[in-house]
This record gives structure tokens, C-alpha cells and sequence, in this order.
């Protein structure tokens, strides 16, 4: 079982970070096969066989990894060196309410999983800090975006971002008063016709956070047009799995 990576290169030292697939898992039905949310009704034996497939293939400590209770706010989770306490393979569940999570202590996990909202990976230049972050658009409109690199505790400029797969503005017509929403938000340039570019949004929202664009990236897929890798809530409904972000502060290979 070989989780499906889509690796992020040019971290800085000590940073590594990735974007999982729904390829290389356990999970069987909606959920196949590497679906990493535990409250979405898979088999909490599969989604911790995943998980710890993930572990292995990434060479970090589950112990030491960190999962959110994700609700679509902008509350940011300051992560310390013990703050897994074994929940991401043992109870599964999240260790906190937040859609940010961030670290400055070497051997962390950190995961922000979606099944169609934009998740990001974010790391400091010196390598001292890393962060994930989960950005719907409740989210984004709420500045979790800001938030969470605020958090990382360094000047402007000294962060680089990369945003994950996510869906697309093919595949995410929305109702006038929130297209009128997120182009008051973050620019009429994110509004396409009756959809909303969620991923033009989280540039937006990272460069008024003090990522420039020439420090930002993205990896291209839309997770609603892609069945074969990507899980979304969008085209299957309540019944399908989560992919995540995912970066380590140092440890590991």
C-alpha cells in the first residue's frame, strides 16, 4: 500500500510537504482508498491504516502528528513538540476547533485536509516554521488565510506558500450573493461567469498576508473533475473521503 504523493519541491531546509491523492489506501466503497478524515463514516481500521501508510511513506512520527477539528472559521492552532498525544493513529480524532495549524517544533506533523476547499502548505524561509491550513470559502472570508501566516511569527516576505488541488471554477457555479461576496472579498477577477475561483481567492488572500506572488505556488487539479485522484464532496456528495496537506518540521529522511 504506497500512498499517492504529490510532492512539493523547494522547501526550505529542514521543511518537507506534500498533497495526498485518494490513490494507495485501505478504504474501500466511497471512501477508496486513501481517505484521511475520520468523521465522514469510513471504517476507522482503514482510516488508520492510511494514516499510518502516510507515516510510513513520509517518514514522520504518528505521535507526533497533528490533525484539526475543521469548521470553517479562522481560529489557528499553535502546535507544540507533544501536542499529537497519539490521536492522529489512536482516536482519530481532531486535537482541536481550527482551520490553521502551525509549528516551530522539529519532528511536527501538521495536516489540513479538504474534499474540495483549497489547503495549504506554508513554511518560513529560514526553515524555523511551517504551517497548514484549511480555506473554504467561510474561511477564507473570514481571514484564516491572514491568520495563519500572521501566525508563523515573521516579517512580510518571509513565507512562502504553496496551495494544493482543489475545485475549480469549472466545476464551482455558485449563487449570485456569494459570488457578489467573494468578489467584494478578494476581486472581481475571482468571479467566472457564475463560479468562483477559490484558488484565486487563496492567492489573494496570501499576498495581503505578505506572500508576494513570486512566493506562492500551486498545484494544479481540480478535485471534482478528477474522480481518479481526488476525493470531493461536491461531485459525490456527504459519502466520499479527504485528502490533505501535509508538511513536517524537520525528522525523517
Amino acid at each position: 500500500m504506497t500512498p499517492g504523493l504529490l510532492p512539493v519541491p523547494g522547501t526550505a531546509r529542514g521543511v518537507r510537504a506534500c498533497f495526498t491523492t485518494r490513490a494507495g489506501g485501505a478504504s474501500t466503497g466511497p471512501y477508496a482508498s486513501l481517505n484521511l478524515g475520520s468523521s465522514v463514516g469510513d471504517d476507522p481500521a482503514s482510516v488508520r491504516a492510511n494514516r499510518a501508510a502516510l507515516a510510513g511513506a513520509l517518514g514522520f512520527d504518528p505521535e507526533r502528528a497533528v490533525a484539526m477539528r475543521q469548521v470553517h472559521g479562522a481560529e489557528v492552532l499553535r502546535v507544540g513538540p507533544d501536542d499529537g498525544a497519539g490521536s492522529f493513529t489512536g482516536s482519530l480524532a481532531g486535537v482541536a476547533d481550527a482551520d490553521a495549524c502551525v509549528t516551530t517544533a522539529p519532528g511536527v506533523a501538521l495536516l489540513a485536509m479538504g474534499a474540495d476547499c483549497p489547503v495549504i502548505v506554508a513554511w518560513r524561509r529560514d526553515g524555523a516554521g511551517a504551517a497548514a491550513i484549511h480555506a473554504g470559502w467561510r474561511g477564507l472570508v473570514a481571514g484564516v488565510v491572514e491568520a495563519g501566516i500572521a501566525a508563523m511569527g515573521v516579517p512580510r516576505g518571509e513565507v512562502h506558500a504553496v496551495v494544493g488541488p482543489h475545485v475549480g471554477p469549472c466545476c464551482y457555479p455558485v449563487d449570485h450573493a456569494l459570488r457578489a461576496r467573494m468578489a467584494g472579498s478578494f476581486g472581481p477577477q475571482v468571479v467566472r461567469g457564475d463560479a468562483v475561483d477559490l484558488g484565486e481567492c487563496a492567492a489573494v488572500a496570501l499576498e495581503r498576508a505578505g506572500v508576494p506572488a513570486v512566493q506562492q505556488g500551486r498545484v494544479v487539479g481540480c478535485t471534482s473533475c478528477d474522480a481518479a485522484r481526488f476525493f470531493s464532496y461536491r461531485r459525490d456528495g456527504q459519502a466520499t473521503g479527504r485528502q490533505a496537506a501535509v508538511v513536517i518540521l524537520g525528522g525523517g529522511a
